[in-house]
């Protein structure tokens, strides 16, 4: 599978918004975005006018990089959320955060949605007491997930939890007491969205 390895600080640049796509390094004075918040390029520092589909084409693109997912598995997504009952854009917006991969970020178990990403392909997370190793698998309501691995990996990630103490846990999610084992409770809703996304900008895009 094809994957980004280019520079994530340069994406936060670009779309003028810190996506939290490098972990701890996002929140400290080491982040780039917090020393440069201008696009990158000679010309950063320089107001550009944009057209619509720009704004369109910038938004879809902001997305795509915020849940880790390429064009052809992004249109999968949105025709999934054009067929199902209700709004188009808060469909997919349910449809992203439902990724595996995006619930272990949420619930705190990795720094970043790329190391959860990381922890649901070697295994080390079970739904239901299964091995699940596709972080596009989307949970529903009433799955439980749980840390799985050796002593080292486990205790790894209950030090990521520890340091991520202060991450809230979203109203869809329930977390045990032991910290390493959750509940989905619900669906996401859109305010459980956590960046600001204006979904009808992708609508309009695919519309055309």
């Amino acid at each position: 599978m094809a994957r980004y390895t280019g520079p994530a600080c340069r994406i936060c640049r670009r779309h003028g918004l810190k996506l939290f796509l490098k972990g701890t390094k996002c929140t400290t004075e080491k982040c780039p975005f917090n020393k440069r918040g201008f696009p990158p390029g000679q010309h950063g520092k320089a107001r550009i006018k944009m057209s619509d589909y720009g704004l369109r084409l910038r938004e879809k693109q902001k997305v795509k990089k915020i849940y880790g997912v390429f064009e052809r598995q992004f249109r999968r997504y949105f025709a999934v959320a054009a067929k199902t009952r209700g709004v188009t854009g808060e469909k997919l917006l349910e449809l992203l955060e439902r990724r595996l991969d995006n619930t272990v970020f949420r619930l705190g178990f990795a720094t970043s949605r790329a190391q959860a990403r990381q922890l649901v392909r070697h295994g080390h997370i079970h739904v239901n007491g299964r091995p699940v190793t596709l972080p596009s698998f989307t949970v529903r309501p009433g799955q439980a997930i749980r840390v799985a691995g050796t002593p080292e990996q486990i205790q790894r990630v209950r030090q990521t939890r520890e340091l991520l103490q202060d991450r809230a846990v979203p109203p869809w999610l329930t977390r045990a007491a032991d910290e390493l084992t959750a509940t989905v409770t619900a669906v996401p809703a859109r305010a459980d969205v956590q960046f600001p996304i204006q979904e009808q900008l992708i609508v309009e895009l695919y519309s055309k």
